[in-house]
């Protein structure tokens, strides 16, 4: 495996970014039984929040996220559930398996979720910004409607009010000198 799909094999799930145990041990150059047995032999090293065996569920909702298979490539019969390595988990696992390949490659792998935690903070800040934005102009849009309804009020002629024409009329004028004559 490249060191620059690193990033590509970083998923989440329970609210982690986690790596799981095949594709760690792919990085790693180990197979996968060697990896989840340097795990077990040094269980105390991995609490809960650096490793975590994934349930049924979280498996198939990954293979239907995934091109590749997350698990054996033999169907859907699967005889363990993949572990998932967080940030730390994954640090500590080079850690215990000892290989000069495993303590280089660790270093991609945290450079990997150091990426991916920036990118992050980088799309927290963006939708900081929009909602921002969105707030202005929420204002602004009310600010807006309130000067188009003042306007229209301002258009509209008075209530009860008889349109007053405007200019000179000569024939009017005079028929009405004609009628206060005649009255």
């Amino acid at each position: 495996m490249v060191a620059a799909t690193v990033p590509d094999r970083i998923v989440n799930i329970r609210h982690h970014r986690i790596i799981l145990a095949h594709d760690l041990a792919a990085i790693y150059g180990v197979e996968t039984r060697v990896l989840n047995q340097a795990v077990r032999r040094n269980a105390a090293r991995f609490p809960h929040d650096f490793v975590f065996q994934l349930t049924a569920r979280e498996v198939r909702q990954l293979q239907r996220s995934r091109s590749q298979s997350v698990i054996l490539k033999r169907g859907h019969n699967y005889k363990h559930l993949p572990l998932a390595f967080t940030e730390h988990g994954a640090v500590m696992a080079a850690t215990v398996l000892n290989s000069a390949r495993a303590v280089r490659m660790s270093l991609f792998v945290v450079r990997a979720f150091v990426r991916l935690r920036a990118w992050m903070a980088e799309q927290e800040q963006l939708v900081t910004k929009l909602a921002e934005i969105e707030r202005h102009l929420g204002v602004h849009d009310r600010q807006i409607r309130e000067v188009v309804i003042a306007l229209r009020r301002l258009l509209a002629p008075p209530a009860g009010a008889l349109p007053r024409r405007i200019g000179f009329q000569v024939q009017e004028a005079r028929k009405a000198r004609a009628r206060r004559r005649s009255a």
